[in-house]
C-alpha cells in the first residue's frame, strides 16, 4: 500500500472548451459535490474570455485544495473539437509545486489519447503506488515533493523588500489571527504574495488560514466568514469596499497596507513591534540570507514572545492569563495590548 501522503488526493477532473467556445465540466473521479464544481469552473479561466490563459490556479474552498491546470490544445492532437482544457487535481495538502508537476503529466496522457481513461489510471497509481511512469508523458514520484519545500516556495524575501518596516503590520495581523485581504488584478501575482505570508508564523505551520484566490460570490463569502482568520487574495478591486471582510487591506499593486477602523485597537504599534520589525527588515535585507533563514531569524524572536507569554501563564491560576496579571507587570501599553490579544489568539487568556 502506498505512503500516507498519496491519501490525500481527492478528486481528478476535465473542464473542456469546445470550437464553440462552451465550457463544460465532462468528467471527474470519483466524484466532486456540485457546489465546488461550480467554484471550480469559476476559477479555471476558460469561462472568462479575453483575460488570458492562467496556466496554474490553486486555492482552498471548504477545506480543499484545489489545483487547475489549463492548456490550448495545438493541432494536431487526439482532440478534435477542443480548443482548450483544464484538469482539476483536488486534495486535503498544500503543494503547489507537486499538484502541478502531475497535471502535466495528466495534461500530456489526455492530448495524446483524447481520453480521460489513461488520466484515470495515472490518477489510480498514484493513489496506491505514490508513482505514475510513462515514457513519453514523463513520470511523477509524489516523495519528490515534500510539504516544507511547498511551505518555503513563498519569497518572505520578497514581502519585506516590498513593505519594508509596514511588514509588521502583516506579522502582527498573523499572530493575532486576524483577516487580512490582498488585491492584485493579476492572479499569478496574488498566489506568488499570498503564500508567503503564512511563513511569518512558522510556529504554527498552517497554510489552512490561506484562500489565495477567492471571487466575490456568495458561496465563497459564506466559506470565508467560517474561519477565524485568514489571508485572502481577490483579483476584484471591489473588495476593497468590503471592510466587512478584513482587518488589515493589503493593495499589492500601490503596495500599501491598511488597518480596518475596528482592528486598529489591537492592532497598536509600540516598542515591541519596532523590535520585532528590526529583526525582519535587517534579516531580509542581508543579501546572503536565503528565505529559510529569514523565516527562522523571525521564528527565534517569535518562539521568545511566546516563552515570555507561557511563563506569564504558569504563573497564574489554570495557566490562563488575565488582563491583571499583564498590569501588573507595568509593560507599555502597546506591549500589554499586544500581549492580551495574543494570548487570546494563542488560547492562553482565562475568559
Amino acid at each position: 500500500m502506498a505512503a500516507p501522503e498519496t491519501q490525500l488526493m481527492l478528486s481528478v477532473g476535465l473542464i473542456e472548451k469546445d470550437v464553440n467556445a462552451d465550457t463544460l465540466w465532462v468528467w471527474c473521479y470519483p466524484s466532486v459535490s456540485a457546489e465546488l464544481r461550480e467554484v471550480l469552473l469559476s476559477k479555471c479561466c476558460l469561462r472568462q474570455d479575453s483575460r488570458g490563459l492562467h496556466t496554474f490556479v490553486f486555492g482552498q474552498f471548504c477545506r480543499t485544495w484545489y489545483y487547475i491546470s489549463t492548456v490550448e490544445v495545438q493541432e494536431p492532437t487526439a482532440l478534435k473539437k477542443v480548443t482548450h482544457f483544464s484538469i482539476v487535481v483536488t486534495a486535503k495538502d498544500f503543494n503547489p509545486e507537486k499538484y502541478a508537476a502531475f497535471s502535466r503529466v495528466l495534461c500530456r496522457m489526455y492530448i495524446k489519447h483524447g481520453s480521460p481513461v489513461k488520466m484515470m489510471e495515472g490518477y489510480i497509481a498514484v493513489l496506491t503506488k505514490g508513482i505514475c511512469q510513462s515514457d513519453e508523458n514523463g513520470s511523477f514520484l509524489i516523495k519528490d515533493y515534500d510539504v516544507r519545500k511547498a511551505y518555503l516556495a513563498g519569497s518572505v524575501k520578497d514581502v519585506v523588500s516590498q513593505f519594508g518596516m509596514e511588514t509588521i503590520i502583516l506579522y502582527t495581523a498573523l499572530m493575532l489571527k486576524k483577516r487580512i485581504v490582498v488585491h492584485h488584478p493579476q492572479v499569478e501575482a496574488l498566489l506568488e504574495f499570498t503564500r508567503a505570508l503564512p511563513a511569518l508564523t512558522w510556529h504554527r505551520k498552517d497554510w489552512s488560514i490561506l484562500h489565495p484566490y477567492v471571487h466575490l460570490t456568495d458561496s465563497e463569502l459564506e466559506n470565508l466568514r467560517t474561519c477565524t482568520g485568514y489571508v485572502a487574495g481577490f483579483v476584484d478591486p471591489e473588495v476593497s469596499n468590503r471592510s466587512d471582510l478584513f482587518d488589515v487591506y493589503v493593495n499589492l499593486p500601490d503596495s500599501e497596507i491598511t488597518i480596518s477602523q475596528s482592528a486598529k485597537e489591537a492592532m497598536s504599534m509600540g516598542k515591541l513591534h519596532k523590535d520585532i520589525g528590526l529583526v525582519i527588515v535587517q534579516s531580509a535585507e542581508n543579501a546572503d540570507r536565503t528565505d529559510g533563514q529569514i523565516i527562522k531569524d523571525i521564528s527565534i524572536k517569535t518562539r521568545e514572545i511566546l516563552a515570555n507569554l507561557a511563563s506569564l501563564a504558569e504563573e497564574c491560576e489554570n495557566s490562563k492569563i488575565t488582563l491583571e496579571t499583564l498590569k501588573q507587570r507595568h509593560f507599555p501599553p502597546a506591549t500589554e495590548n499586544f500581549l492580551f490579544h495574543l494570548a487570546a489568539a494563542e488560547q492562553l487568556l482565562k475568559i
